[in-house]
């Protein structure tokens, strides 16, 4: 039997955010989105908060042993991001006011900001279903 396991996809913007989760089978593992700032050179997010999230959930993410999916959404640069038309705050299945958000899709459960950055936070987002 193979040992659970994340599988990570990175998604470089709402089409292709769209798009993934058109694709998704009605019955498969549970989904969780990272929207953040699109990267710079540096390779590092413009947004600050999304740069201190970022180390915080991938050392999550690899202890997680859990089947599930985990999205890496780019929001885009700066000015993009903070346009009030930016499909990422206007499209009503993501509704994001700030980022780093983290969703888990089909549910009500989000962390934002700072929030994204607790690790007893992440710990109860992921927690089965009961």
């Amino acid at each position: 039997m193979a040992k659970p396991k994340v599988k990570e996809e990175f998604l470089k913007n709402h089409e292709e955010f769209t798009n993934f989760v058109n694709k998704l089978p009605q019955n498969g593992p549970n989904v969780y989105f990272l929207f953040s700032g699109s990267k710079k050179e540096n390779g590092r997010s413009w947004c600050i908060y999304c740069q201190m999230a970022e180390p915080v959930v991938k050392a999550f993410l690899d202890e997680l042993k859990r089947n599930v999916v985990f999205a890496y959404v780019d929001v885009g640069d700066r000015d993009y991001w903070k346009d009030k038309a930016c499909p990422f705050r206007t499209d009503s299945r993501t509704k994001l006011l700030v980022i780093p958000t983290i969703i888990k899709w089909k549910g009500v459960q989000r962390l934002e900001g700072s929030q994204c950055t607790k690790r007893d936070l992440l710990q109860m987002l992921f927690e089965e279903d009961d």
